[in-house]
């Protein structure tokens, strides 16, 4: 009853909760959509920290309309992770994430179907899919077609949301 009242958006319940972690991006990802062989209108996906994926276009932010995807669907999650450079040093960046949200029909992350309620990082030129849908998602970024700089040495602290205070339980 609790959850009912502090995970709620336009009246509908949000089966989602942003990890401490989480971040908006600096690096300007995107997703481009593909249906067969006509590619559809791209998103922008870098100005906010996650976005919520499904049917439900009232509350989703990537709205999914075929039938065997679920109201809410699934999040792309932006989190900060430690990760070792090259040189043995740490260093931390904002990585993207998939997770399913418990959907009917599943997730596939480059033709497999992912785990629900799992986070799964994201790499460049991966292929999303969301239950039986025929339409791909490839995350690109904006430098991904020039190849300026590598991923893996790319650091991104990010921008940190603002998390709204949690009252201790009364009682």
């Amino acid at each position: 009853a609790l959850l009912k009242d502090t995970n709620t958006y336009k009246g509908v319940v949000i089966k989602y909760s942003e990890p401490l972690e989480a971040r908006k991006p600096k690096r300007r990802w995107r997703l481009y959509v593909f249906k067969g062989d006509q590619e559809l209108p791209m998103y922008q996906i870098h100005r906010q920290s996650a976005y919520l994926i499904g049917r439900e276009r009232a509350i989703c932010d990537l709205p999914v309309d075929h039938p065997s995807c679920s109201k809410q669907h699934a999040v792309l999650q932006y989190r900060l992770m430690d990760y070792k450079r090259d040189n043995g040093t740490m260093g931390r960046r904002v990585v993207p994430y998939i997770i399913d949200l418990g959907s009917a029909n599943g997730t596939f992350l480059n033709n497999q179907k992912i785990d629900s309620q799992r986070y799964y990082e994201l790499q460049e030129n991966d292929v999303i899919k969301f239950g039986f849908s025929t339409r791909e998602y490839v995350l690109l970024h904006e430098d991904s077609a020039n190849n300026l700089e590598p991923t893996e040495g790319y650091e991104d602290e990010g921008t940190e949301i603002k998390q709204e205070p949690v009252d201790p339980p009364k009682g």
